[in-house]
């Protein structure tokens, strides 16, 4: 296996990892890291989408507790029921939605401009949402994950779609829009945890099994490298984001985005990079 190749696997895993659950959008991130390693046939494509399982494992870990918990307390336990219920109901319009357009999003909007364009509508949608908050705190009315309707999680869901634009966001789709909802930023962010964990790993496994004819064993060290990597990095940021939420916001998130969004684009139409479609 080629040297160059899997130092590139360890790079995009990284990336991976510390941008899947921050609201700053893993697959903008990694179209773009990818447009500058040269990264980004189709191949890696599939890389980009099945390493995000390695992120989810990072999940587990964090919230094994609450899992095994749930899992145990499913047949006595409606509060239990209603959790799993929940996050099957907020899972299926991605599942969806996904089947319906996935192929056509793929082709005409995973590009640098479009990710750098919604990195920036994204971010000022973050300080429209934390401003709400902070300046009617009456707004939130649910402050844990278990307060959750069903219904609450099928609005979830369905704001979980517009991640579907490379450079939205699934966690910031799912955090900021569970907090215009009416979640609480840490109740937004749990489900927001939770929520992934279906959600990725259904997309790896299904990416992984419509183009498996790009695949070959020859691939496995670079899958494998990826997926470590983005499992060490997405722990280490999960456990410092759960600690951020305690006493911060999502603003510095949001000019983040801005002015990432910015200099994309400026040295998109300079000429100055030349990012790959």
């Amino acid at each position: 296996m080629d040297t160059v190749l899997l130092v590139k696997a360890a790079v995009m895993g990284i990336v991976e990892g510390l941008t899947e659950f921050l609201p700053i959008s893993s697959t903008g991130h990694l179209i773009l890291a990818g447009s500058l390693l040269g990264f980004d046939d189709d191949r890696a494509k599939v890389f980009d989408i099945a390493i995000q399982t390695g992120a989810i494992f990072a999940v587990i870990l964090v919230y094994w507790q609450k899992l095994r918990s749930t899992l145990i307390a499913l047949p006595h336990e409606k509060q239990a029921r209603q959790f799993a219920l929940n996050v099957l109901v907020a899972f299926v319009p991605a599942v969806v939605l996904g089947l319906l357009f996935g192929k056509a999003i793929k082709a005409h909007l995973f590009t640098p401009v479009v990710v750098a364009s919604a990195f920036i509508v994204g971010g000022f949608i973050i300080l429209w949402a934390e401003k709400r908050q902070q300046r009617n705190p009456a707004v939130v009315r649910i402050h844990e994950v278990e307060q959750m309707t069903t219904m609450d999680a099928l609005k979830v869901g369905l704001v979980q779609c517009l991640a579907m634009i490379p450079g939205t966001s699934r966690s910031g789709s799912t955090i900021i829009g569970g907090m215009l909802l009416g979640l609480s930023r840490k109740a937004a962010t749990d489900f927001s945890f939770y929520l992934a964990i279906p959600t990725l790993i259904g997309a790896g496994a299904y990416s992984l099994y419509k183009d498996r004819a790009l695949l070959s064993i020859n691939d496995a060290p670079m899958f494998g490298v990826g997926l470590l990597f983005s499992f060490i990095s997405a722990w280490l940021c999960i456990r410092w984001l759960l600690r951020y939420i305690a006493s911060h916001d999502f603003v510095p998130f949001a000019w983040y985005r801005i002015a990432f969004g910015i200099v994309v684009l400026a040295t998109s139409f300079s000429g100055l990079v030349s990012w790959a479609g």
